[in-house]
């Protein structure tokens, strides 16, 4: 199955709700994966631009665009999403 990263930063209101609500996070990895079909490999919070890194598995880009715009109309969150690849698929691409 495919994989993406997605890069996400707390809009103001996202901010409130974590800080009120730090749990809510995990919540809503719950509802992405359950309502989506995407598989939740790993997240990370970060210190920096992003807040958070994701790590995706979906059966393609119709599923994770489904995803980004789940997440960005709720005005909580903004997203950034990258397809990645297995370095040894990428090396194999390049032989």
């Amino acid at each position: 199955m495919p994989t993406y990263v997605i890069l996400s930063k707390l809009t103001t209101e996202g901010r409130k709700t974590v800080k009120s609500n730090p749990g809510r996070i995990k919540e809503v990895n719950v509802e992405i994966q359950g309502a989506l079909g995407v598989k939740g490999i790993a997240q990370y919070a970060l210190l920096g631009p992003y807040d958070f890194l994701t790590i995706l598995e979906a059966p393609g880009n119709e599923e994770v665009a489904k995803v980004a715009m789940e997440l960005g109309s709720r005005g909580t969150v903004e997203t950034m999403t990258l397809p990645a690849m297995k370095l040894d698929t990428f090396i194999t691409a390049l032989s």
